[in-house]
């Protein structure tokens, strides 16, 4: 892989990065005004809070692609 490409393909997944964590800022804004309401579903929340964990995992495997562990 050229520079060219390793610079595309890292800014790629800066975009990647920010969009899930935007994603995962919005669920937690969700989550926290339907807990707020008295008789919100559960399932609606809990299937939210599933999602986040979801995007919480990936936010991490796109850290690890982006920033990998140098052991010395």
């Amino acid at each position: 892989m050229t520079s060219q490409d390793d610079r595309e393909q890292e800014r790629d997944l800066k975009a990647l990065l920010e969009r899930l964590r935007q994603e995962h800022r919005d669920l937690d804004a969700a989550i926290e005004a339907l807990t707020a309401v008295a008789g919100s579903d559960v399932l609606q929340v809990q299937r939210l809070k599933k999602r986040k964990l979801q995007l919480k995992d990936r936010i991490g495997q796109v850290e690890d692609e982006l920033f990998p562990d140098i052991i010395a």
